[in-house]
Protein backbone atom coordinates (compact mmCIF):
# COMPACT_ATOMS: atom_id res chain seq x y z
CA UNK A 1 0.00 0.00 0.00
CA UNK A 2 1.55 3.25 -1.11
CA UNK A 3 2.13 5.71 1.63
CA UNK A 4 0.46 8.99 1.04
CA UNK A 5 2.70 11.92 1.80
CA UNK A 6 1.03 14.75 3.58
CA UNK A 7 2.38 18.24 4.02
CA UNK A 8 1.20 20.08 7.01
CA UNK A 9 -0.03 23.52 6.19
CA UNK A 10 0.22 26.29 8.79
CA UNK A 11 -3.09 27.31 10.18
CA UNK A 12 -4.14 30.65 8.77
CA UNK A 13 -4.12 33.48 11.19
CA UNK A 14 -7.24 35.40 12.18
CA UNK A 15 -6.19 38.32 10.02
CA UNK A 16 -5.78 36.03 7.00
CA UNK A 17 -9.19 34.46 7.54
CA UNK A 18 -10.86 37.81 7.83
CA UNK A 19 -11.73 39.66 4.62
CA UNK A 20 -9.73 42.80 4.00
CA UNK A 21 -12.82 44.95 4.23
CA UNK A 22 -13.53 43.55 7.69
CA UNK A 23 -9.96 43.37 8.91
CA UNK A 24 -9.37 47.01 8.15
CA UNK A 25 -9.93 48.76 11.40
CA UNK A 26 -11.95 51.87 11.50
CA UNK A 27 -10.42 54.85 13.12
CA UNK A 28 -11.69 55.57 16.61
CA UNK A 29 -14.13 58.40 17.05
CA UNK A 30 -12.45 61.74 16.67
CA UNK A 31 -9.27 60.32 15.07
CA UNK A 32 -10.01 62.14 11.82
CA UNK A 33 -10.44 65.42 13.66
CA UNK A 34 -7.19 64.81 15.51
CA UNK A 35 -5.33 64.25 12.25
CA UNK A 36 -6.89 67.41 10.86
CA UNK A 37 -5.72 69.46 13.85
CA UNK A 38 -2.25 67.92 13.73
CA UNK A 39 -1.96 68.79 10.04
CA UNK A 40 -2.90 72.42 10.66
CA UNK A 41 0.54 73.38 11.92
CA UNK A 42 1.98 73.59 8.40
CA UNK A 43 -0.35 76.30 7.07
CA UNK A 44 -0.09 78.01 10.46
CA UNK A 45 3.69 78.06 10.10
CA UNK A 46 3.44 79.50 6.58
CA UNK A 47 1.02 82.16 7.81
CA UNK A 48 3.38 83.06 10.66
CA UNK A 49 6.25 83.36 8.17
CA UNK A 50 4.17 85.72 6.02
CA UNK A 51 3.47 87.92 9.03
CA UNK A 52 7.17 87.94 9.92
CA UNK A 53 8.05 89.07 6.40
CA UNK A 54 5.30 91.69 6.56
CA UNK A 55 6.64 93.00 9.85
CA UNK A 56 10.26 93.01 8.58
CA UNK A 57 9.35 94.93 5.42
CA UNK A 58 7.43 97.59 7.32
CA UNK A 59 10.00 97.81 10.14
CA UNK A 60 12.79 98.36 7.63
CA UNK A 61 10.63 101.04 5.96
CA UNK A 62 11.04 99.45 2.54
CA UNK A 63 7.58 100.77 1.69
CA UNK A 64 5.71 103.84 2.86
CA UNK A 65 3.33 103.32 5.82
CA UNK A 66 0.43 104.78 3.88
CA UNK A 67 0.91 102.05 1.27
CA UNK A 68 1.48 99.03 3.52
CA UNK A 69 0.79 99.51 7.24
CA UNK A 70 2.66 97.48 9.81
CA UNK A 71 1.02 94.51 11.54
CA UNK A 72 1.10 96.49 14.78
CA UNK A 73 -0.77 99.42 13.25
CA UNK A 74 -3.36 97.08 11.77
CA UNK A 75 -3.83 95.30 15.09
CA UNK A 76 -4.13 98.63 16.92
CA UNK A 77 -6.96 99.66 14.59
CA UNK A 78 -8.84 96.43 15.29
CA UNK A 79 -8.35 96.66 19.06
CA UNK A 80 -9.29 100.33 19.21
CA UNK A 81 -12.47 99.77 17.16
CA UNK A 82 -13.50 96.32 18.30
CA UNK A 83 -17.22 96.99 18.38
CA UNK A 84 -17.08 98.65 14.95
CA UNK A 85 -15.40 95.67 13.30
CA UNK A 86 -17.50 93.17 15.25
CA UNK A 87 -20.73 94.74 13.99
CA UNK A 88 -19.67 94.80 10.35
CA UNK A 89 -18.19 91.29 10.57
CA UNK A 90 -21.48 89.99 11.94
CA UNK A 91 -23.39 91.55 9.04
CA UNK A 92 -21.12 89.99 6.42
CA UNK A 93 -21.13 86.64 8.25
CA UNK A 94 -24.92 86.57 8.32
CA UNK A 95 -25.16 87.39 4.62
CA UNK A 96 -22.53 84.76 3.80
CA UNK A 97 -24.05 81.93 5.84
CA UNK A 98 -27.57 82.67 4.59
CA UNK A 99 -26.45 82.78 0.96
CA UNK A 100 -24.34 79.64 1.42
CA UNK A 101 -27.26 77.74 2.94
CA UNK A 102 -29.63 78.77 0.14
CA UNK A 103 -27.02 77.81 -2.46
CA UNK A 104 -26.67 74.35 -0.89
CA UNK A 105 -30.42 73.67 -0.96
CA UNK A 106 -31.03 75.05 -4.45
CA UNK A 107 -27.80 73.60 -5.85
CA UNK A 108 -28.36 70.06 -4.58
CA UNK A 109 -31.99 70.02 -5.71
CA UNK A 110 -31.03 71.34 -9.14
CA UNK A 111 -28.32 68.69 -9.45
CA UNK A 112 -30.75 65.91 -8.56
CA UNK A 113 -33.27 67.12 -11.16
CA UNK A 114 -30.57 67.34 -13.84
CA UNK A 115 -29.25 63.85 -13.09
CA UNK A 116 -32.69 62.25 -13.24
CA UNK A 117 -33.82 64.27 -16.27
CA UNK A 118 -31.36 64.44 -19.19
CA UNK A 119 -33.68 66.91 -20.92
CA UNK A 120 -33.43 69.35 -18.03
CA UNK A 121 -29.67 68.87 -17.86
CA UNK A 122 -29.19 69.60 -21.56
CA UNK A 123 -31.43 72.65 -21.25
CA UNK A 124 -30.04 74.18 -18.04
CA UNK A 125 -26.35 73.24 -18.08
CA UNK A 126 -25.39 75.73 -20.85
CA UNK A 127 -27.35 78.46 -19.08
CA UNK A 128 -25.59 77.74 -15.79
CA UNK A 129 -22.23 77.93 -17.53
CA UNK A 130 -23.22 81.20 -19.21
CA UNK A 131 -24.34 82.68 -15.89
CA UNK A 132 -21.09 81.60 -14.20
CA UNK A 133 -18.94 83.31 -16.82
CA UNK A 134 -20.64 86.69 -16.26
CA UNK A 135 -18.70 88.69 -13.62
CA UNK A 136 -20.94 89.02 -10.58
CA UNK A 137 -19.70 92.52 -9.83
CA UNK A 138 -21.02 93.57 -13.25
CA UNK A 139 -24.57 92.41 -12.53
CA UNK A 140 -24.63 93.27 -8.82
CA UNK A 141 -25.89 96.83 -9.52
CA UNK A 142 -28.95 95.28 -11.16
CA UNK A 143 -29.85 93.52 -7.93
CA UNK A 144 -29.50 96.81 -6.08
CA UNK A 145 -31.96 98.39 -8.51
CA UNK A 146 -34.38 95.46 -8.32
CA UNK A 147 -34.11 94.59 -4.61
CA UNK A 148 -32.95 97.81 -2.96
CA UNK A 149 -30.11 98.40 -0.52
CA UNK A 150 -31.14 95.86 2.10
CA UNK A 151 -30.06 92.32 2.80
CA UNK A 152 -31.52 90.68 -0.31
CA UNK A 153 -29.05 91.78 -3.03
CA UNK A 154 -26.00 90.72 -0.95
CA UNK A 155 -27.52 87.31 -0.30
CA UNK A 156 -28.42 86.88 -3.97
CA UNK A 157 -24.85 87.62 -5.07
CA UNK A 158 -23.53 85.19 -2.45
CA UNK A 159 -25.93 82.51 -3.72
CA UNK A 160 -24.85 83.05 -7.33
CA UNK A 161 -21.18 82.79 -6.38
CA UNK A 162 -21.62 79.58 -4.38
CA UNK A 163 -24.27 77.91 -6.56
CA UNK A 164 -22.18 76.74 -9.52
CA UNK A 165 -19.50 74.65 -7.72
CA UNK A 166 -22.20 72.94 -5.63
CA UNK A 167 -24.23 71.99 -8.71
CA UNK A 168 -21.25 70.72 -10.69
CA UNK A 169 -19.79 68.68 -7.83
CA UNK A 170 -23.17 67.16 -6.93
CA UNK A 171 -23.95 66.21 -10.53
CA UNK A 172 -20.51 64.60 -10.84
CA UNK A 173 -20.99 62.68 -7.62
CA UNK A 174 -24.46 61.43 -8.47
CA UNK A 175 -23.24 60.22 -11.87
CA UNK A 176 -20.12 58.55 -10.50
CA UNK A 177 -21.99 55.59 -9.01
CA UNK A 178 -21.14 52.21 -10.54
CA UNK A 179 -23.97 51.13 -12.92
CA UNK A 180 -23.68 47.59 -11.56
CA UNK A 181 -24.69 48.90 -8.13
CA UNK A 182 -27.81 50.46 -9.64
CA UNK A 183 -28.64 47.23 -11.45
CA UNK A 184 -28.13 45.25 -8.27
CA UNK A 185 -30.44 47.54 -6.27
CA UNK A 186 -33.09 47.28 -8.98
CA UNK A 187 -32.75 43.50 -9.00
CA UNK A 188 -33.28 43.41 -5.25
CA UNK A 189 -36.49 45.42 -5.63
CA UNK A 190 -35.28 48.85 -4.47
CA UNK A 191 -37.26 51.76 -5.85
CA UNK A 192 -35.80 55.03 -7.17
CA UNK A 193 -36.20 56.70 -3.78
CA UNK A 194 -34.47 53.92 -1.88
CA UNK A 195 -31.70 53.76 -4.46
CA UNK A 196 -31.12 57.49 -4.14
CA UNK A 197 -31.05 57.48 -0.32
CA UNK A 198 -29.04 54.28 0.14
CA UNK A 199 -26.67 54.36 -2.84
CA UNK A 200 -26.59 57.48 -5.01
CA UNK A 201 -26.51 60.23 -2.42
CA UNK A 202 -23.98 58.59 -0.03
CA UNK A 203 -21.68 57.91 -2.99
CA UNK A 204 -21.98 61.56 -4.07
CA UNK A 205 -21.10 63.02 -0.65
CA UNK A 206 -17.30 63.17 -1.20
CA UNK A 207 -17.84 65.14 -4.41
CA UNK A 208 -20.46 67.31 -2.73
CA UNK A 209 -18.14 68.26 0.12
CA UNK A 210 -15.41 69.12 -2.37
CA UNK A 211 -17.81 71.57 -3.99
CA UNK A 212 -18.96 72.91 -0.62
CA UNK A 213 -15.41 73.81 0.36
CA UNK A 214 -15.01 75.84 -2.81
CA UNK A 215 -18.46 77.40 -2.45
CA UNK A 216 -17.77 78.42 1.16
CA UNK A 217 -15.04 80.85 0.14
CA UNK A 218 -17.02 82.00 -2.90
CA UNK A 219 -19.99 82.89 -0.70
CA UNK A 220 -17.82 85.27 1.34
CA UNK A 221 -16.62 86.92 -1.84
CA UNK A 222 -20.18 87.25 -3.10
CA UNK A 223 -21.41 88.91 0.07
CA UNK A 224 -18.53 91.41 0.02
CA UNK A 225 -19.05 92.14 -3.68
CA UNK A 226 -22.69 92.90 -2.96
CA UNK A 227 -21.59 95.29 -0.20
CA UNK A 228 -19.17 97.00 -2.57
CA UNK A 229 -22.00 97.97 -4.90
CA UNK A 230 -24.41 99.37 -2.34
CA UNK A 231 -24.37 99.04 1.43
CA UNK A 232 -23.95 101.06 4.59
CA UNK A 233 -22.64 98.20 6.72
CA UNK A 234 -20.57 95.06 6.35
CA UNK A 235 -16.90 94.36 5.66
CA UNK A 236 -17.29 95.40 2.04
CA UNK A 237 -18.53 98.78 3.22
CA UNK A 238 -15.59 99.04 5.66
CA UNK A 239 -13.06 98.25 2.93
CA UNK A 240 -14.68 100.65 0.47
CA UNK A 241 -14.77 103.52 2.99
CA UNK A 242 -11.19 102.90 4.10
CA UNK A 243 -10.01 102.88 0.50
CA UNK A 244 -11.74 106.19 -0.18
CA UNK A 245 -10.14 107.75 2.90
CA UNK A 246 -6.68 106.22 2.21
CA UNK A 247 -6.91 104.58 5.61
CA UNK A 248 -4.71 101.57 4.86
CA UNK A 249 -4.64 100.14 8.43
CA UNK A 250 -8.45 99.88 8.41
CA UNK A 251 -8.35 98.60 4.84
CA UNK A 252 -5.88 95.84 5.75
CA UNK A 253 -7.87 95.01 8.87
CA UNK A 254 -11.05 94.56 6.83
CA UNK A 255 -9.24 92.39 4.29
CA UNK A 256 -7.73 90.19 7.00
CA UNK A 257 -11.06 89.73 8.77
CA UNK A 258 -12.74 88.90 5.47
CA UNK A 259 -10.07 86.31 4.72
CA UNK A 260 -10.38 84.88 8.22
CA UNK A 261 -14.14 84.57 7.75
CA UNK A 262 -13.62 82.53 4.59
CA UNK A 263 -11.04 80.31 6.31
CA UNK A 264 -13.35 79.68 9.27
CA UNK A 265 -16.23 78.69 7.00
CA UNK A 266 -13.93 76.42 5.00
CA UNK A 267 -12.65 74.75 8.17
CA UNK A 268 -16.20 74.20 9.42
CA UNK A 269 -17.08 72.41 6.17
CA UNK A 270 -13.88 70.37 6.47
CA UNK A 271 -14.74 69.34 10.02
CA UNK A 272 -18.27 68.44 8.95
CA UNK A 273 -16.82 66.24 6.23
CA UNK A 274 -14.72 64.35 8.80
CA UNK A 275 -17.82 63.82 10.93
CA UNK A 276 -20.16 62.79 8.12
CA UNK A 277 -17.67 60.73 6.10
CA UNK A 278 -15.46 58.82 8.56
CA UNK A 279 -15.41 55.89 6.16
CA UNK A 280 -14.05 58.08 3.40
CA UNK A 281 -11.29 59.53 5.54
CA UNK A 282 -10.27 56.12 6.91
CA UNK A 283 -10.17 54.63 3.42
CA UNK A 284 -7.80 57.35 2.25
CA UNK A 285 -5.60 56.77 5.29
CA UNK A 286 -5.48 52.98 4.78
CA UNK A 287 -4.67 53.39 1.11
CA UNK A 288 -1.86 55.81 1.84
CA UNK A 289 -0.49 53.53 4.55
CA UNK A 290 -0.47 50.36 2.46
CA UNK A 291 1.11 52.11 -0.50
CA UNK A 292 4.19 53.15 1.47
Amino acid sequence: MAAQSTIEQPEPTAAARTPASVARRRDPAGAGLLRFVQGAWRPAAVLAAIFVVWWAVTAAELVKPYLVPSPGATLDVVLSQTSYFAHHTWITSYETVLGFAIAIVVGVLSAVVMVYSPTVEKSLYPLLLFAQVIPKIAIAPLFIVWLGFGLSPKVVVAVLMAFFPIVISTVTGLKSIDPEMLQLSATMGAGPGQTFIKIRFPAALPHLFAGLKVAATMAVTGAVVGEFVGANEGLGYVILQANGNLDTPTLFAGLLIMSLLGVVLFVLVELLEHLVLPWHASRRTDTATTSL
